[in-house]
């Protein structure tokens, strides 16, 4: 990913600006989440709060807008298209959305990625986001049933219809997102810039297998909840009855919904990691851990939401400051995933038993090691 700066000077992260994938689309390092557009789920920002949110991300530079469709029931969609068109903004930012979700009971066809429902959903987003076209569309989540054949050839109906720009996948398996990028090489179909997936210091997982697909297939890797639904911000903790804290993560606690199931040892004794480097440096807990997801290797552009001002100015002032390369590491230990099978063979000491011991600069090698990934953020 390149970075295209406005000027020589020493600018503000979000004024910086990074090309997604192998795209010609310029986004900003971090992108505004509007899952908290809307009180329609018990927890977000009411329509005059979402705004004042929205205007500090534009007026800091900003560029890079993400959505769905059933965010909010759909309001979250409404309020980003009002906002753009009463800015007359809608040739200067980048708008992501996605479909996948069924916002209609009861009807098996009303969510999921078929051709039909696909058809459907972007018709409704335009319409709500008051626009003729979406820069980026999101596939929200595999739904185990369809093929990548009938999804990327409907997406790339899509792009040649002029309705959508750019084809993304999120909550995806690698297997899935590796066969529909062959697919869409092989037939000369649109292929996929993004994907959308968790990181985060407590939730890793993707270095496993999705960085180096990205790396390896020049997919972009755009990242959310950099914060653990709000569990590296400082702001929860650990009760005899649960969490202890106001928010989302105490809001959707209990759920059946796993991106919220973040109530464990492991989990707290990051927390607690996290918090010893923020002191250290002096810096606000949910800054040191965006900070650290952003300068990871393969990440093209975080997601970051809030509900308060106070939480998106800490959130937008994430890049201003390094982190000692010892407190990065501090970080790294505390929070390192486990190796199951097979990728603990694809770690240093296994993959030296192919060698013979000498050291050979193979790219796939350094994939799997945290230790020899350099703290180099996507296209730098």
């Amino acid at each position: 990913m390149l970075i295209l700066s406005l000027n020589k000077k020493t600018i503000m992260s979000l004024e910086k600006y990074y090309v997604l994938g192998k795209t010609g689309l310029r986004v900003s390092r971090l992108a505004l989440g509007t899952m908290t557009f809307g009180e329609d789920w018990g927890w977000g920002s009411e329509k005059k709060a979402a705004k004042a949110i929205f205007d500090y991300y534009i007026d800091k530079g900003g560029n890079f807008i993400d959505t769905a469709d059933l965010y909010t029931d759909g309001n979250s969609e409404k309020m980003v298209g009002e906002f753009v068109k009463d800015r007359k903004l809608r040739e200067k930012v980048v708008i992501a959305t996605k479909f996948s979700y069924n916002g209609d009971p009861g009807n098996p066809n009303g969510g999921g990625n078929s051709r039909k429902h696909i058809v459907h959903a972007v018709e409704g987003s335009l319409k709500r986001l008051q626009t003729d076209y979406i820069d980026l569309y999101f596939l929200h989540t595999y739904d185990l049933l369809t093929k990548p054949e009938e999804v990327m050839r409907t997406l790339d109906d899509l792009v040649k219809q002029g309705k959508i720009l750019h084809i993304g996948l999120s909550d995806c398996p690698s297997w899935y997102v590796s066969r529909a990028q062959t697919i869409a090489e092989y037939r000369g179909f649109e292929p996929v810039s993004t994907m959308q997936l968790e990181y985060s210091l407590v939730e890793r997982n993707i270095e496993k297998e999705f960085i180096p697909l990205g790396q390896e297939t020049g997919i972009g890797t755009m990242v959310w909840s950099p914060l653990a639904s709000g569990l590296l911000s400082g702001k929860y903790k650990p009760s005899e009855s649960g969490i202890e804290g106001e928010g989302r993560l105490k809001t959707m606690e209990g759920s059946d919904n796993k991106a919220f199931d973040k109530n464990t040892e492991r989990n707290w004794k990051i927390v607690s990691a996290l918090e010893e480097v923020a002191k250290e440096i002096e810096q606000p807990m949910a800054s040191v851990a965006l900070n650290w997801v952003a300068n990871r290797p393969g990440i093209s552009s975080v997601i970051v939401g809030a509900t308060k001002m106070h939480q998106l100015e800490e959130n937008l002032a994430s890049l201003d400051f390094d982190i000692p390369h010892d407190l990065k590491q501090k970080l790294k230990d505390a929070s390192k995933p486990s190796m199951e099978f097979p990728y603990s063979f694809f770690e240093p000491k296994m993959q030296a038993m192919l060698t013979g011991g000498a050291k050979v600069g193979h790219k796939p090698a350094s994939y799997w090691s945290d230790v020899s990934l350099e703290e180099k953020p996507a296209g730098v």
